[in-house]
C-alpha cells in the first residue's frame, strides 16, 4: 500500500525522487481506525488501486465529512473502472459513517485534466482550489 501512495506522489511532482513511504506510517494511519479508512483494489492476487480516506468535520460541511486523500490506480489499468469502484467504495463508506459529504483537492489543473474530469463524471462539484500551509 505505501508503494503505491509513494508512486502516487512521484508522479504528482513530475516523477522527482522522493523518499519512500513505509509500510509503518501505513500501519499507524490505518489504526486510527475510527477516522481514516482505506481500500484496495486487486487484479488476482495483485493490488493495483487504492484510495486513502480521512474523516473530518466542518461547520460549513455541517458536520462530519469524507476526505479523499489518496486514489491511484497502476497506469496500465488507468480507465478501466478500479478508481470508480474504489471512489464507490468510500462513497458508500461515508453513507453508512453518517458522513454529509466527501470532498478531494484535485491536482494541479491543466497537467492533471483527467484527473477533474474523472471527479466531475462521477459527480463532485467544483468549489475551488486547495492550498496547504507546512507546520514540519
Amino acid at each position: 500500500m505505501s508503494s503505491m501512495v509513494t508512486a502516487l506522489l512521484r508522479e504528482l511532482s513530475g516523477n522527482a525522487e522522493r523518499p519512500a513511504i513505509g509500510p509503518e506510517l501505513a500501519a499507524e494511519l490505518l489504526a486510527m481506525r475510527s477516522r481514516v479508512f482505506g481500500f484496495l483494489a486487486f487484479d488476482d492476487d495483485r493490488p493495483v488501486g487504492l484510495i486513502m480516506v480521512t474523516e473530518a468535520t466542518a461547520l460549513f460541511a455541517s458536520g462530519i465529512y469524507g476526505i479523499i486523500t489518496e486514489l491511484y490506480v497502476v497506469p496500465e489499468l488507468r480507465s478501466s473502472g478500479v478508481a470508480k469502484l474504489l471512489v464507490g467504495a468510500a462513497a458508500e463508506l461515508g453513507e453508512r459513517q453518517g458522513w454529509k459529504r466527501l470532498e478531494v483537492g484535485a491536482p494541479r489543473q491543466p497537467t492533471w485534466s483527467r484527473s477533474l474530469a474523472f471527479y466531475i463524471n462521477f459527480g463532485f462539484a467544483e468549489i475551488g482550489p486547495r492550498l496547504h500551509l507546512s507546520l514540519t
